[in-house]
């Protein structure tokens, strides 16, 4: 009796078959589910330094920046990238307004 059970699942298994409608509103309800994309797209690389390579990257990015190394940078140039990073405070200016306004001097304009 036992050795029967795996051949009926089996036969059992061969004879259910899923079918997936694809169509051509498939691609705009979902997203494309993959890890590695099938082609390489053209990337701008940029070093440290500024200068630019173009490469073929395996994701469809625009740019890719690299960091910098800090332990080959000077004091002053790590001072000055550190201080960059650090967010910005915002400068809050109260005006003191001197109201010297005398309405008695417009008093005859208004009068007709």
């Amino acid at each position: 009796m036992n050795t029967k059970l795996p051949i009926i699942l089996n036969n059992i298994t061969k004879s259910i078959t899923f079918v997936r409608q694809l169509n051509c509103w498939t691609a705009g309800i979902t997203k494309k589910h993959r890890k590695v994309y099938e082609r390489a797209y053209p990337v701008h690389l940029v070093f440290p330094n500024g200068s630019t390579i173009n490469i073929q990257y395996h994701e469809p990015r625009k740019m890719i920046k690299l960091p910098l190394d800090l332990s080959k940078l000077s004091d002053a140039e790590r001072e000055a990238l550190l201080e960059k990073r650090k967010p910005k405070t915002k400068i809050v200016i109260e005006e003191d307004i001197d109201d010297d306004y005398d309405e008695n001097r417009y008093v005859n304009y208004n009068r007709r």
